[in-house]
């Protein structure tokens, strides 16, 4: 018990940044982080000692939050009748911050979290392993059981569809 406690500690920041990146929700993301240990816990003799350790639960945590991510594609939530007592759904547009704002305060990361979470997932996952988290190519392909060209691939286009929805928010 003792090596697990160790375990969370080191992997939790890390796992929840990662995760969070990835649903953008930082309730889910809590869920998620705790499900991953959890599953981390009791999956703990399946673990294949030949591959690292984080690629293994970073596995797990990366599936726990595609499963989130299909879960919320299928559920569709909108109001059938107008009472009164309901509250009207609101967006926020936020996609335009001045410049002086931007380097005023913490707006900036917020922007690029905005603009990540409009990624596809299947880029969003490679481009937060590679570019946020640091893993390698051939760590990524492990824990994504793609190809190492389909993942640099992925990186690719992930990278480039970022930098037009970045450009797109600072040239309005």
């Amino acid at each position: 018990m003792e090596c697990y406690n160790i375990l969370v500690k080191r992997y939790k920041d890390p796992l929840m940044n990662f995760v969070y990146r990835f649903v953008g929700d930082r309730d889910v993301c809590t869920d998620i982080v705790q499900d991953t240990m959890i599953k981390f816990y009791l999956n703990k003799d399946s673990y294949k000692s030949f591959a690292k350790f984080s690629t293994w639960i970073y596995t797990i945590a990366g599936n726990l939050a595609k499963n989130e991510l299909k879960r919320r594609k299928r559920r569709v939530i909108y109001s059938l009748n107008n009472s009164d007592d309901e509250v009207p759904l609101q967006v926020e547009d936020k996609s335009y911050f001045s410049p002086e704002k931007v380097a005023d305060s913490g707006i900036k990361n917020e922007i690029i979290q905005k603009a990540l979470l409009k990624v596809k997932p299947v880029y969003r996952e490679v481009v937060i392993l590679r570019d946020i988290e640091g893993f390698s190519y051939e760590e990524i392909a492990e824990m994504t059981g793609l190809s190492i060209g389909t993942v640099k691939s992925r990186i690719n286009r992930g990278r480039t569809k970022l930098q037009k929805l970045l450009k797109n928010i600072y040239n309005d």
